[in-house]
């Protein structure tokens, strides 16, 4: 007897059929702005997540843009999931290119972050598997990725950072910062590569905010000017509504002038009574944040 597929790759595979098409109907110059826009609504429906986790004293929420200018099928994805004994996982990322397979490939690195994730919680493990795991698929592409654990019983964030853009992080004392990481190569690049772990606790209510260079970077506007922006925003809105807060940072993309596709994703959260907000590296001593 012949197996059936399961639903999911049925799924995967119309969706790129899908997208193959759309993209042939642009190039033959049919109204290139809907087929853009059914482009992104297929992958938001099909590939990014419909909901995110939550517990209690933590909100979740996301937003994702396409981009503005072409028929660009872009390769941000932001997910969230359950990880065993309670923690939760969440991951962002942005693939190399714009184009059929790198959504293609959006898809294998979001699933393998997931699966490893499931084996190991540890961040800078679960960037590491999954890294060698994708260069075992022999693909040209990479992917820029972070991946970040919340426990909800410490109070902690632990994240390690693959070539990707560094987190933003503010409380509602005024405190706020970007996160300076080690940080390791993209994934898909380098073979038994290492990813340090940052580590903070959640003394005082705030959020942290992950964003895609589509937010933050443009042609001639410095990655460290869109921080700066989304650290202001951050701030001005510590521990607000994840959603409106997630909205907001996304508007930072409209001064870049980045054509690319972009994403947010915010974790709101409440203190922790009794636990100092810290930073601790792999290897290095605790710092306050500033």
């Amino acid at each position: 007897m012949t197996p059936h597929r399961s639903t999911r790759a049925a799924s995967a595979d119309d969706l790129l059929a899908r997208l193959g098409r759309l993209t042939a109907q642009a190039k033959e110059g049919a109204e290139l702005h809907q087929a853009r826009v059914e482009l992104a609504e297929a992958l938001q429906r099909e590939i990014l997540p419909a909901s995110l986790p939550s517990v209690p004293g933590l909100r979740t929420a996301a937003r994702y843009a396409p981009a503005r200018h072409g028929l660009s099928v872009g390769g941000d994805w932001y997910d969230g999931f359950l990880l065993p004994e309670g923690a939760l996982g969440f991951s962002i990322g942005d693939v190399e290119g714009h184009d059929v397979e790198a959504a293609a490939f959006m898809g294998q690195v979001r699933i393998a972050v997931r699966a490893v994730a499931a084996a190991a919680a540890d961040p800078g493990e679960v960037l590491s598997r999954a890294n060698d795991l994708l260069l075992s698929v022999d693909c040209d592409l990479f992917a820029t990725c972070t991946f970040l654990c919340f426990d909800p019983v410490t109070w902690e964030i632990q994240s390690a950072r693959a070539g990707h853009v560094p987190a933003v992080w503010a409380t509602q004392d005024g405190r706020y910062g970007v996160v300076e990481d080690e940080g390791g190569p993209p994934l898909g690049m380098l073979p038994g590569a290492s990813y340090p772990v940052t580590r903070r606790s959640l003394g005082q209510a705030g959020s942290f905010v992950l964003v895609t260079d589509g937010v933050v970077e443009g042609p001639s506007f410095p990655i460290e000017a869109g921080l700066a922006r989304v650290a202001d925003v951050v701030r001005a809105a510590a521990g607000s509504d994840p959603g409106e807060l997630a909205a907001e940072v996304m508007k930072v993309a409209d001064s870049t002038g980045h054509a690319d596709d972009a994403a947010v994703l915010v974790l709101s959260h409440e203190g922790a009574p009794g636990r100092q907000d810290t930073f601790r590296g792999t290897g290095g001593a605790d710092a306050a944040g500033p």
